[in-house]
């Protein structure tokens, strides 16, 4: 739509949403064409109709309009209302919150329903959590089908780090109707990504490409590939099991009417069911059954006085470090309980769900024994988690399964009910088959099940073990679904527990246990978890065994940490007085230079090769600016701030409304100690040129991330060139590229934050 309107005359900034009240005829007839072509599904003109972009009054007028002129083209055809991102960042990495994100798209799904359309399209999403709240908006305000297709950069990731599979693990449990990919790329680079969805979705998939890269001549952009070329293309993606295709940026109608006949004679791919058990966070995910997957259980305040001085504290710092120490020590999910009688549970649990979202990748366990802190915190969840727990009361299941039905999860089952836990492994899997048959008829499916035949302490019989273990492997092999067991129970009472607990430990894997809820953090307990693993031809020439025997002889500085590494690891509070204490010894310029720059420098690198991501890499900057603030106030304390800091001017191009990337950008900058001047989005080139003069500024980062204002950014480097050539510009943003910045006179592309402050540096440096 939006390359359709540019070619009808659409300026840079216009927003084309307004276009459904002051040029119907102009949408109608763009919309009649690509029924024309044959489209079966056409999408409305409101992909940005929310209050975040428009004024509140005028998102349902917007709306309305919009669904009613594709329907008016569509005639018996669907028409699927077009939902896209907001352009803000959520908390804690931006300043919406998750709740204002959902009460953002609720009312565009409203104004869909009330003027009759028939499908809900969620698209170019490229983070999981604003997606999150988009299909519970959709899902709480209509009974409408839902599809939902997210954006994928090179490296198959989302801007806050998603995967693949993460998505998947997320809409799925969301219970979404299709998902798939849309804008990004064209449909050749999709390849991969189709095939990892075809390997781990049991859904329709949805294929929207564009029609290539955008690139510009003679100040237009044009995208670089043709109706016949995209149509062959996408008959590949088709036959690899693309369900519903079609296209996204610089698809014309031609290339749609060409892509139907190329694919006409394909029969589809009827989706096939997977059943995998997929737990995610907002980076990662963990698909439990393929080898132990290890729940640390340390976030638990059972006999532990520390952790429940620290909840009854608010320390949040003392969980996230005590998460970092169970990752460190091979977690693959953190079980979280947060349950003392004398605290709110509830709102302790969101804070310290979004305290460990901010810094640890590890898809997260919610563990209560109160079904209401359970809904709050799986409402608030970023990913799928695993649910501690239901049981076999009824009670239990009729609170549990709705919750976990709307907003997904898998869950631990207790093989207990109103008569207690039962002394036979036989009655176990009675309990266990109960609540499958339960869970199904909410919709829950039995993949999403994994039930925990409960460890019970040997000190209180002797036989407890060798029962629980019977029932371990009965539940496997005759309820078919995956096991877990807290497996350290199994010692309470005994003098040295580990000994007892690591014997178990073995027993239960040798009989197919799935996942345990243990200490990571135990030598002896991790010691059997790797030589299983390399027994079991888990471990592929021992890689992982080999490198825990070195970890554990080489010792960990964790509980310690140095201010490098309290700033690797995200740790906010802790920086500010690391840097105090290490000011009353060491010169503030020598902090920045051996302590903050080395840090920040590891953390992008880190963030440049996939193995840290965009929350941690903001977490890691906002812990950089805790120090710099301990420095500044040291210095003017002792009047020795000279004041002198490189400046940049940074500003997102006139026409353009996003400021994501370029707020991202800024952070980072400002943690490298630069002086930021931030003009903000939507400036015309002529404010912008006004600042670099004002400030002397010898650097200027432009950011633009439409194909509407792309032309801008060129308009803006010309208008630099005459008035201050000595100022050099570096220019990004998710429509740019390296071949497109040259063109255009640019002195440098960066694609990411990182690379940018690469480029500051080097530029600086240069200067000097």
């Amino acid at each position: 739509m939006g390359t359709m309107l540019q070619s009808q005359g659409l300026k840079p900034g216009q927003q084309p949403e307004l276009l459904n009240i002051t040029q119907p005829e102009l949408i109608r007839d763009i919309h009649r064409q690509y029924i024309a072509a044959g489209c079966d599904i056409i999408k409305t003109n409101t992909f940005g109709a929310n209050p975040i972009k428009l004024a509140k009054s005028d998102v349902e007028k917007v709306v309305c309009a919009g669904v009613t002129l594709a329907r008016d083209a569509a005639g018996k055809k669907q028409v699927a209302l077009d939902i896209g991102p907001t352009g803000k960042l959520l908390y804690p990495l931006g300043e919406l919150t998750f709740e204002d994100a959902v009460n953002c798209f609720a009312p565009m799904v409203k104004a869909g329903v009330k003027s009759g359309a028939d499908i809900i399209l969620i698209e170019t999403m490229n983070d999981t959590y604003e997606l999150k709240a988009a299909v519970i908006a959709a899902k709480e305000n209509s009974n409408l089908p839902v599809y939902a297709t997210v954006t994928f950069d090179e490296n198959g990731k989302l801007l806050t780090g998603a995967d693949v599979v993460s998505v998947i693990a997320l809409l799925e449990g969301l219970r979404v109707d299709a998902i798939g990919v849309n804008c990004g790329s064209g449909p050749s680079q999709m390849q991969k990504l189709i095939s990892t969805f075809r390997e781990y979705s049991s859904l329709p998939l949805i294929i929207n490409p564009n029609a290539g890269l955008p690139k510009v001549k003679d100040g237009e952009t044009y995208f670089d590939i043709a109706p016949e070329e995209f149509a062959e293309q996408m008959k590949q993606l088709a036959l690899l099991g693309g369900n519903i295709l079609g296209g996204c940026c610089g698809t014309t109608p031609s290339h749609i009417k060409a892509l139907i006949k190329k694919t006409q004679a394909i029969n589809p791919h009827a989706p096939q069911y997977k059943s995998k058990t997929l737990v995610s966070s907002y980076g990662g995910f963990v698909e439990i059954g393929e080898s132990p997957t290890i729940i640390g259980e340390r976030i638990n305040p059972t006999g532990k006085k520390l952790l429940k001085q620290a909840l009854r504290e608010d320390d949040f710092d003392f969980i996230v470090e005590e998460g970092l120490n169970q990752k460190d020590c091979g977690a693959h999910i953190l079980d979280v309980n947060v349950g003392l009688p004398e605290i709110n549970e509830e709102g302790t649990m969101l804070k310290a769900i979004t305290a460990l979202q901010q810094v640890v990748r590890l898809p997260l366990q919610i563990d209560s024994a109160n079904p209401l802190v359970i809904e709050k915190a799986l409402r608030l969840y970023n990913g799928k988690a695993m649910v501690n727990s239901v049981n076999g009361k009824q009670e239990s299941m009729d609170a549990i399964f709705p919750i976990v039905k709307k907003y997904g999860g898998v869950v631990v089952a207790l093989t207990l009910d109103e008569q207690g836990i039962p002394a036979k492994a036989e009655q176990r899997l009675k309990i266990a088959e109960k609540i499958i048959k339960n869970a199904k008829k909410h919709g829950i499916d039995k993949k999403d099940i994994i039930v925990d035949p409960l460890t019970m302490a040997i000190s209180s019989g002797e036989d407890e073990a060798l029962t629980t273990l019977n029932a371990l492997t009965l539940i496997k092999n005759k309820a078919g679904v995956k096991t877990v067991l807290g497996v350290s129970n199994v010692s309470f009472g005994l003098p040295a527990r580990d000994v007892i607990t690591s014997s178990f430990f073995l027993m239960a894997l040798q009989n197919g246990l799935n996942a345990a809820i243990i200490n990571p953090c135990s030598q002896s307990v991790m010691n059997v978890y790797y030589a299983f693993n390399a027994l079991f031809g888990n471990d592929k020439n021992c890689t992982k065994y080999i490198a825990s025997q070195i970890q554990m002889e080489n010792g960990s500085n964790i509980s310690d940490p140095t201010l490098v590494e309290i700033i690797i690891k995200g740790l906010s509070d802790e920086s500010y007085e690391a840097a105090k204490k290490l000011l009353l010894s060491t010169a503030p310029l020598d902090i920045i230079n051996n302590h903050l720059i080395p840090a920040l420098d590891k953390v992008g690198n880190d963030y440049e090769t996939g193995k840290l991501f965009l929350p941690q890499l903001l977490m890691s900057a906002k812990t950089a600016k805790s120090a710099f603030d301990a420095i500044k106030e040291h210095l003017k304390k002792t009047n020795s701030d000279n004041g002198k800091k490189d400046t940049i001017i940074i500003a997102t191009v006139e026409g353009d409304v996003h400021d994501i990337g370029k707020n991202i950008v800024k952070v980072l900058l400002e943690n490298y100690g630069f002086n930021v001047i931030d003009l903000g989005k939507d400036i015309k080139a002529a404010k912008i040129i006004d600042a670099v003069k004002k400030h002397n500024a010898h650097l200027l980062a432009l950011s633009a991330l439409m194909t509407t204002t792309v032309a801008n950014v060129e308009k803006t480097i010309k208008l630099l060139r005459i008035e201050a050539p000595d100022c050099s510009v570096m220019v990004g943003g998710a429509v740019l590229t390296e071949e497109y910045a040259k063109m255009i006179g640019a002195d440098y592309y960066s694609k990411d934050a990182t690379g940018a402050a690469t480029i500051a540096k080097r530029f600086f440096e240069n200067m000097a």
